[in-house]
């Protein structure tokens, strides 16, 4: 117990420890530019000074993402706080000390004056004019402006990428917790871009104070050493040049590396690499390298020029060329044997399996080869992770466990195609590009973007797939941009809906049954199979998914299924008459509880119109002419298109009569139009007409 004590007491000083030593730190920082530091904390600071920049610079070659180092603003603060308290520190040692000699201000100092000026003053402002235009003129002020629009088209970015995430939210491509997390990603690349352009301004303004701290140090040193210590013009010009020169060194080279940081930051491109992985990867490449050994060969050459640098230049440039040419021939080769296995696979009798002719998933996509990346990996790629996310959201939404999606390889399909089956039925059929994104237009893009123009899969909107570079530029335009596995598994989450009642059979059903049983085990007993067998139950619940009513409540279900049971109900009425009951639950998931729910409505005299209609027909359900239907089918299309540019759906609300026959005609051509009965809309639900459709198909 005591041991238990003393090493929280010890973990609470350390935590103490590490949040104390910021605070600290500053305070020290600005102690700096006040109390006279002796000459020896001087040097340890200005080495301090040269580590951190260092680190600084290291950190952001190896950072993949700029997000990923997103204290950097913080830490060019702090970095160039360090230098300006150094150099106010340094100036005072300068002008008090400078006229004992170089070793005044500290071994750092007058090591950078001697060493690397070789004690030459009139060298020393060159080198320090030259190192000032370097960072002054090219690297600060191309870092600054990268920031300045980085941050520009971040922010007016920022709404497509909540649209996008939206969408795939509402489509079951991700969960509230990943699209609480995109969003945080986008609020920290907002700020993260929006404090890189404030802090530009820093490392701009470092080195324009450093060209102001030298000429005050010279001219200041030149007064005093003439004017107090009465030195020669000479020796004071030796002494306190030298010592500024040095001064100024010392903290412009930190200040150059930090400025290469912040340059390397702001121009990275998100990436699974390294700064070295990322580059080397795209610049290793024979037919770049072998022109530039024939021209390094060709001048190596020439008489007049030194031809052994030359000469070995180019066998260098031969050798990577060699290089990269052996790894693209393996690629090559690896994409020949799909190539081949596509076009001739071996036709062996005794290697065919049951399971290659009779696949039993309920679900399946099958891919081209050209897809196959998107399910690699340890965790089974992007595009597996996005269909469990899938299955869990519609099997909350439905209330039954939607059956496991298998995913396979096709070679007998083109490289960038997919195809999804429920069973052994192809229902979705359509191509995606990896390395490209689908960009939508949104309600405010009115400018075209190049690209493969298509149609969305999922929705039939026109749609561009773009190449990964013009991902800001689609945005800017007023472009939803979507990755392509997002694409895919927003089809799949449309399909399952669809086919929600093909997916739930009767083992399904006994596994909702048993878990119910835990609860209410003499409800289950005396329904199931007493009053209705289970395979006429699993009927009811698919006549049910199939105009996507939730199942979930299966308490309810079982409960009026046992009211009705006298009525002796086909299964499709009985589903009919379990809807007023359930659809409460189908009409939440349109429209949250406090909104007003979206609906269409027929007008009177064509409503009366489809209720005759009807009753005429008898069983065989309503039978419109060609013209009526095609006016109401179009009509109602456009109304579904403008709502779902909307981002809304709107319910058709008609006769209970009428409902489940024009239910089937309308979802054989707007599967994804819900229709129901007036009764089935609970008495606390507001309502928004939308529009009212008459016998001449007019709102």
């Amino acid at each position: 117990m005591d041991a238990v004590i003393q090493r929280l007491n010890v973990d609470t000083l350390l935590s103490v420890f590490r949040g104390s030593v910021m605070p600290i730190g500053i305070l020290i920082l600005v102690a700096m530019m006040v109390v006279p530091l002796p000459v020896i904390l001087l040097d340890i600071f200005f080495v301090t000074n040269i580590l951190v920049s260092l680190l600084i610079l290291m950190v952001a070659m190896h950072t993949y993402r700029p997000l990923d180092f997103s204290s950097f603003p913080s830490l060019i603060l702090i970095a160039t706080v360090l230098r300006l308290g150094l150099n106010v520190a340094s100036t005072r040692i300068v002008l008090t000390e400078g006229h004992e000699g170089g070793n005044a201000a500290g071994e750092v100092i007058e090591s950078f004056g001697e060493f690397v000026i070789a004690g030459n003053y009139a060298v020393g402002i060159f080198v320090f004019i030259i190192l000032i235009i370097i960072n002054l003129v090219v690297i600060t002020r191309g870092a600054g402006r990268v920031s300045e629009v980085s941050a520009r088209f971040t922010l007016d970015a920022m709404p497509g990428k909540q649209m996008a995430i939206d969408a795939d939210l509402n489509a079951g491509v991700l969960t509230n917790e990943e699209a609480k997390i995109r969003r945080q990603e986008i609020a920290s690349e907002s700020d993260f871009y929006g404090a890189m352009d404030g802090a530009s301004k820093f490392v701009k303004g470092d080195a324009i104070a450093a060209i102001f701290i030298l000429l005050i140090n010279i001219i200041g040193g030149l007064i005093i050493g003439l004017t107090q210590h009465n030195l020669p013009l000479s020796v004071a010009a030796e002494n306190y040049v030298l010592l500024s020169i040095g001064d100024g060194l010392v903290a412009q080279i930190p200040s150059l590396l930090l400025a290469i940081s912040t340059a390397i930051i702001v121009t990275r491109v998100s990436s699974t690499q390294d700064m070295a992985q990322h580059i080397g990867a795209q610049v290793n490449l024979s037919r770049a390298w072998i022109p530039v050994a024939a021209v390094l060969g060709l001048i190596g050459l020439i008489p007049a020029m030194p031809n052994l640098l030359f000469l070995s230049g180019a066998a260098i440039a031969g050798v990577l060329a060699a290089s990269s040419y052996f790894k693209e021939e393996q690629l090559a080769e690896q994409e020949n044997l799909v190539s081949n296995a596509l076009e001739s696979p071996e036709e062996n009798t005794e290697d065919v399996s049951l399971s290659d002719i009779a696949d039993n998933s309920a679900i399946s996509i099958m891919l081209g080869y050209g897809l196959v990346d998107m399910v690699n990996g340890n965790d089974g790629g992007v595009l597996s992770t996005r269909v469990t996310g899938i299955r869990r959201q519609v099997s909350k939404a439905l209330g039954f466990v939607v059956p496991s999606v298998r995913i396979r390889d096709d070679l007998t399909l083109e490289p960038n195609t997919y195809l999804i089956k429920v069973g052994h039925t192809i229902v979705g059929e359509d191509k995606v590009y990896p390395d490209r994104k689908l960009a939508i237009p949104g309600e405010d893009a009115n400018l075209k973007i190049d690209g493969i123009h298509v149609k969305d899969p999922t929705f039939g909107m026109d749609a561009v797939w773009i190449n990964a570079n013009q991902t800001r530029e689609a945005e800017t335009k007023g472009y939803v941009v979507v990755a392509p596995e997002s694409v895919l598994a927003t089809h799949l989450s449309h399909l399952v809906y669809k086919y929600a009642g093909q997916l739930i059979g009767q083992d399904d059903v006994k596994k909702l049954l048993d878990n119910l049983a835990n609860s209410a085990p003499s409800l289950v007993q005396s329904v199931v199979p007493k009053l209705i067998p289970l395979h006429n139950l699993t009927a009811v619940l698919r006549n049910l998914l199939d105009e996507r009513v939730p199942i979930g409540d299966m308490r309810r279900i079982l409960e009026n299924i046992a009211n009705l049971a006298s009525r002796n109900l086909s299964t499709a009425d009985m589903a009919e008459a379990l809807r007023p009951v359930l659809a409460g639950m189908l009409i939440q998931q349109v429209a949250p509880l406090n909104s007003p729910l979206p609906v269409v409505t027929l007008a009177s005299d064509l409503e009366n119109m489809l209720i005759t209609m009807q009753k005429q027909s008898g069983e065989e359900g309503l039978i419109l002419d060609n013209e009526l239907s095609q006016k109401l089918l179009t009509k109602l299309n456009q109304i579904n298109d403008d709502m779902s540019s909307k981002g809304k759906q709107a319910v058709l609300v008609v006769s209970p009569v009428i409902r489940r026959s024009l239910s089937g005609l309308v979802r054989q051509h707007i599967d994804d139009m819900i229709v129901i009965g007036f009764t089935e809309i609970p008495d606390n639900r507001k309502i928004e007409l939308v529009a009212t459709i008459s016998g001449e198909a007019e709102s």
